[in-house]
């Protein structure tokens, strides 16, 4: 077999040849696909605002409170003065002044030494309303007479009782000499002997007329200090044992006994006030004493000798009372 060689030529138009005699073939240009335009649409859109926070209500943190401690008063201690003075100058207990001191023994003070006044009793005495002159509280005074002294002078003596059912301090009493039409011709103030009073208890006073009317018609005798007692450093387990009172009847009076000390404590700055009464029960003598010892352990004892020489008289009758101080607590 013969092969035919073509040539490209040849191909070529045997090519077109076949095309013609097969129908017409039109080829069409095919465009490129072009993307479908997205029509835009306006969607409402609900914008929901962010909430705005609401700050919780400020709580400021606590601001600290410093514990304010008062000022300390500091007293020196002058010529005449005794704790009862420096107590009703700043309105405060005798007790308050020796516990915040520590005092033991009031006799011992010296000029110039100073004291601090306890500021609690200070600030509560400054809060308390203000009144002109302090009402006293409603002890009773009575059993009192009136003797004269061979160089002119008068003395008033009798006693004070507490009726207020509380303890009383700085029980202090007036006595007026007055006139047949009540005027007062003279006038005298002074404490009563013993510090502290315990509810029903009674202590004796003394007053000194030095420039004594010729003569009164009538006297008032009424309450001029007292305050409810801070008993305090006060002792009052003291009892008196064993008294006995002997003397003439206008001459010296000697009242013996012993103090037991009755209480849990040790009893220190112990003394003894003695009360002479007359048939009637008028005070006509007192005196306040140190006895044997005036430190008592607990469950101790110790002895007194009063020797006084009574205002007026007889003697028909007398009292004794004891009364000291506890150990200061020591400071830690």
């Amino acid at each position: 077999m013969r092969r035919t060689h073509w040539t490209p030529l040849a191909l070529c138009l045997l090519t077109c040849l076949l095309m013609t005699g097969c129908g017409q073939v039109i080829t069409r240009a095919t465009p490129a696909p072009s993307s479908t335009p997205t029509v835009a649409r306006a969607v409402p859109i609900a914008v929901t605002a962010r909430p705005t926070a609401t700050p919780a209500p400020y709580t400021p943190a606590p601001t600290p409170t410093p514990t304010i401690t008062p000022t300390p008063i500091v007293y020196r201690i002058a010529s005449g003065d005794n704790l009862m003075k420096i107590a009703e100058k700043f309105g405060v207990s005798v007790a308050g002044i020796q516990d915040a001191n520590g005092i033991t023994n009031p006799r011992a003070l010296r000029i110039g030494q100073q004291l601090i006044i306890p500021a609690e009793e200070v600030e509560e005495a400054l809060s308390a309303a203000p009144t002109a002159e302090p009402t006293p509280l409603p002890f009773l005074v009575q059993n009192v007479s009136f003797v004269n002294t061979p160089l002119g002078g008068l003395w008033c003596l009798g006693e004070v009782e507490n009726a207020t059912g509380a303890h009383l301090e700085q029980a202090g009493v007036t006595i007026r000499l007055l006139d047949d039409a009540g005027q007062v011709l003279a006038e005298e103030q002074v404490y009563a002997g013993l510090s502290l009073l315990p509810p029903g208890a009674r202590a004796p006073f003394a007053v000194h007329f030095a420039a004594a009317p010729r003569s009164f018609d009538s006297y008032e005798a009424t309450p001029w200090k007292g305050i409810q007692g801070y008993v305090g450093s006060y002792y009052l387990d003291l009892e008196v044992i064993d008294a006995e009172g002997a003397g003439e009847r206008y001459t010296t009076y000697t009242v013996t006994g012993a103090i037991a000390n009755t209480g849990p404590e040790d009893a220190v700055e112990v003394s003894v006030t003695v009360t002479l009464y007359d048939a009637v029960g008028r005070v006509v003598g007192t005196r306040q004493a140190v006895p044997e010892h005036n430190v008592i352990p607990r469950g101790g004892q110790t002895t007194f000798t009063v020797e006084l020489t009574p205002a007026g008289g007889p003697v028909a009758s007398f009292s004794a009372v004891a009364q000291g101080r506890r150990l200061p607590t020591p400071t830690p």
